[in-house]
């Protein structure tokens, strides 16, 4: 048997491929996964992960993924590091095209995430995972009664800072414009929030302290006059590109290039499924990317034996 041909293969190591890994590998099938960086994918930047179940005192975003790879891996899965640069169909077979070769699988699940897109400024690095946060459900709770920012105008901007009056004692929405990008309804509920302020036409210019976020340095698009807040947190969320630009001609997606499945985890395409942040209208949750890897893992067997008669 080719050592390169697989029952499935995975494209991502975060919850969700790892998870889909550990379901396809337990079931007896032959199963690669490729991963580009770090196996646990973004929540291994998450300095405490207190809403994953089973952990009730948290756990580091680094050692949930390591532990999960080990899960994983403990029933046969295969892994390797490698960057996937394309995908090619031949009938029922699907060639995954990396920098370390290329692998065949009778069924493909898509995990490759989404990246998140940073602010690059100053101390945004240094202060990640202390005060700079880019999931107001994962973090929220660790800024009650303090005061936090939130950078964007889109509805998911919007909606962080709705989470995060139920913690914080203040929350100031940072825009780069002069009106909000956002549902109206999302607006309407922003705007009659009394703990929701608005800084217009204004960016961060970089963020500042030593071993937590004290303030943000921020700048008048039009004036371009400078001024310093005062924060504890900063909520950084203008967009996150997902990992998609290899399959634009392959599979359907929608507007902001996420791959569009059906409850099954299914694309149109037989035998490929996408699951986690890659996915349309994923929660980017860590818990509910698990579970879409659990599924893709379950209807990825479900094809194969329907395939093989």
């Amino acid at each position: 048997m080719n050592e390169n041909i697989y029952d499935v293969i995975i494209v991502g190591g975060g919850p969700a491929g790892l998870t889909a890994g550990l379901y396809s590998s337990r079931a007896g099938l032959n199963s690669l996964l490729i991963e580009k960086g770090l196996f646990g994918g973004q929540i291994t930047y998450a300095e405490r992960v207190e809403n994953f179940p089973g952990f009730h005192q948290g756990i580091s975003g680094m050692e949930l993924g390591e532990r999960m790879q080990e899960q994983a891996t403990k029933y046969g899965l295969k892994t390797m590091l490698a960057e996937v640069t394309g995908l090619e169909i031949h009938n029922d077979a699907k060639t995954v095209k990396t920098t370390d070769g290329d692998f065949t699988g009778k069924a493909i699940i898509l995990a490759g995430g989404a990246k998140r897109i940073n602010l690059s400024v100053p101390g945004e690095n240094k202060l990640t995972g202390k005060g700079v946060s880019y999931c107001a459900v994962c973090d929220g709770a660790f800024f009650r009664d303090k005061e936090v920012a939130v950078v964007g105008g889109g509805d998911t901007a919007v909606t962080e800072a709705l989470h995060l009056v139920h913690f914080a004692s203040r929350v100031t929405v940072i825009h780069r414009r002069n009106q909000l990008r956002a549902s109206r309804v999302l607006q309407e509920k922003a705007f009659a929030e009394s703990r929701i302020n608005f800084l217009w036409d204004t960016v961060v210019q970089s963020i500042e302290g030593t071993d937590n976020v004290k303030s943000i340095k921020v700048s008048n698009v039009k004036t371009k006059a400078s001024s310093v807040l005062q924060t504890d947190g900063v909520f950084v969320s203008i967009g996150s590109k997902p990992d998609t630009d290899y399959l634009k001609h392959i599979l359907p997606l929608d507007e902001s290039g996420h791959i569009v499945t059906n409850e099954k985890m299914e694309t149109p395409v037989a035998g490929i499924l996408a699951a986690g942040d890659i996915r349309h209208n994923s929660a980017r949750q860590a818990i509910t990317a698990a579970g879409d890897g659990a599924t893709a893992a379950i209807y990825a067997q479900k094809y194969l034996t329907e395939s093989a008669g």
